[in-house]
């Protein structure tokens, strides 16, 4: 019994002294303190000037613009310590501020381009507007203070370098906002939605160039069904582009007078390819035949074998015997009509798959029968089956 007590109290004795707070590679969450500052170094340039590369002028953004560097930081405990490059506004003790990397570093220095203290001054610019403070001024020198932050690994007990001054003249990022259209409507009940209902009217594709205004939709539309086109999701006063008089001519006008869109009057429910043009207030729209084409077709690369499609799955199907060889799916009386060439919507090899990319591969075939699939969906998206 004597040498099992013994035992017990030698563990005990030495499980102690294992976890003392006297051993430097110990971190302790929650009691870590930070007890000594880094300091951060003058850089070898005070003044910073970003050059945008733009039409025929080379900027400066992938060069190298200097290094911060900085002494290490302490604390009670030897673990591991994060530093981060903190800038804001001359003078104004950080209250709204950009770190110039998301990301710290352990390391005493960090280099930066000319880009990276660009993007940093962008998004300390957004944080003033937000909070309604004066903006920087893009294209002028800017005094602005940087300091260093060290953040304990453990606790994220943190402490702050003395600031240094230095001048940046930054350019503002301009970022052209995608114009929108929206197409609301009975349509809607198609996709999980309720028809008509102008919260959720299903935004369509922006293929304009140049800021032109034109749109396009892949469309189930059942029989004797109607839309329109608003601008914002939501509201009938920002946009609202029907018939004028009801007439079926493809002329729209924006006004809550307008009236529906009906196309499939003529040729019956089924996928219809729509495009609007709200510059010249017009609509064009067909009811698309979607077949297989190629070298592995019964039509070689002449002419499309017709595939049948079910409105319920929104899905085009043919079960064909094929040579080997290649092939694709085209809409040839899609193209004919929108564009006069047979060839601009058609769906081949590329990731995603998509109606509006005539340049994409061939898909190869090995011979044989094969049951082919093919959806298209609100966006120009396709998903192909069976290959």
């Amino acid at each position: 019994m004597k040498k099992l007590t013994f035992l017990l109290v030698g563990l005990l004795a030495f499980t102690i002294t294992s976890c003392s707070d006297e051993d430097p590679d110990i971190n302790v969450l929650g009691s870590e303190q930070m007890t000594v500052a880094p300091m951060l170094e003058i850089p070898a340039t005070m003044d910073y000037v970003v050059v945008e590369t733009i039409d025929d002028i080379v900027g400066n953004e992938t060069m190298e613009a200097g290094m911060f560097s900085w002494s290490a930081a302490d604390s009670d405990y030897n673990g591991e310590i994060q530093y981060y490059i903190q800038l804001a506004p001359a003078g104004s003790n950080f209250v709204d501020s950009a770190r110039l990397f998301t990301s710290g570093v352990t390391d005493l220095s960090r280099t930066f381009t000319f880009g990276d203290l660009n993007s940093a001054m962008n998004r300390l610019n957004n944080l003033l507007v937000t909070n309604g403070s004066n903006a920087l001024n893009f294209g002028e020198a800017n005094p602005i203070d940087v300091r260093i932050i060290a953040v304990a690994g453990v606790s994220q007990a943190t402490i702050y370098s003395e600031p240094i001054t230095i001048n940046v003249t930054p350019y503002e990022f301009i970022v052209a906002e995608t114009p929108v259209l929206y197409l609301v409507g009975a349509p809607q009940s198609h996709y999980g939605l309720g028809g008509w209902d102008n919260t959720t009217a299903m935004p369509m594709r922006y293929i304009g160039s140049g800021g032109a205004l034109v749109f396009e939709a892949y469309v189930k539309v059942g029989a004797d069904e109607g839309f329109k086109f608003i601008g914002k999701q939501g509201s009938w006063d920002d946009g609202n582009y029907g018939t004028i008089g009801g007439a079926q001519d493809g002329n729209l006008e924006n006004s809550g007078g307008s009236g529906d869109i009906k196309v499939s009057g003529t040729d019956g429910p089924g996928l219809y390819y729509v495009q609007v043009d709200i510059d010249a207030l017009t609509y064009k729209a067909v009811k698309m035949d979607w077949g297989i084409i190629g070298s592995a077709t019964a039509g070689g690369w002449d002419n499309e074998t017709s595939m049948t499609y079910d409105f319920a799955t929104n899905k085009y199907s043919i079960t064909a015997s094929l040579a080997a060889g290649e092939l694709k799916f085209r809409s040839a009386n899609t193209g004919n009509f929108i564009y006069n060439d047979a060839w601009k919507f058609n769906v081949g090899v590329s990731d995603p798959n998509v109606t509006y990319n005539p340049a994409a591969g061939n898909f190869p075939i090995a011979g044989g029968t094969y049951n082919l699939e093919l959806t298209i969906n609100f966006d120009g998206t396709a998903v192909v089956g069976g290959l």
